[in-house]
């Protein structure tokens, strides 16, 4: 099964209920703005002030190599530029589709409370990451590879954040 079929196969899902919600979804992550709105209201409590900055140093890690590095090297063309029968629901982004930015960036702050231990808010963030990335591919905008790179690119954007930050010259972030 070719990634367009998995992809078309979400179509047949669609129905005017899933669609918004799968639009709301989407839009959390639009420019990251769901977990930088996170990041900032844990900046500004002193008690949590420094798991933002650990958040945030991890966020600019994971944009430096998913939109400043990848995107632009792989330079894949989204899915609707492939098939255009298929209707957009939302706007046309305007960048590359490999890797997934929405999903990267969702990931990125998924894997910083994981490393960390913070059980607290994991589920919870696990579960909005993956609707947030299963909603780039219900949206059409991206492939099933591009979603799992972002995954594993904000994966590993959030574990090196977080062992740099754990060296004995950074254990001030932990």
């Amino acid at each position: 099964m070719t990634e367009l079929q998995i992809l078309d196969g979400f179509q047949k899902l669609h129905n005017p209920i899933l669609d918004s919600i799968m639009i709301f979804i989407t839009s959390l992550g639009n420019v990251g703005f769901i977990w930088l709105a996170i990041i900032a209201v844990l900046l500004m409590n002193k008690k949590t002030r420094s798991l933002g900055i650990l958040l945030a140093i991890a966020v600019v890690i994971n944009t430096i190599l998913c939109n400043g590095l990848i995107k632009p090297i792989v330079a894949r063309t989204r899915p609707y530029e492939v098939n255009s029968a298929v209707s957009l629901l939302i706007s046309k982004p305007l960048d590359y589709s490999f890797p997934s930015g929405h999903t990267a960036i969702s990931f990125t702050v998924v894997s910083v409370l994981y490393f960390l231990r913070m059980k607290k808010y994991l589920i919870m963030t696990f579960i909005l990451a993956s609707l947030i990335a299963f909603s780039r591919m219900y949206l059409y905008v991206h492939y099933p590879t591009d979603v799992l790179a972002g995954a594993i690119i904000g994966t590993f954007s959030g574990w090196i954040t977080v062992k740099w930050s754990q060296s004995k010259k950074h254990r001030r972030f932990v």
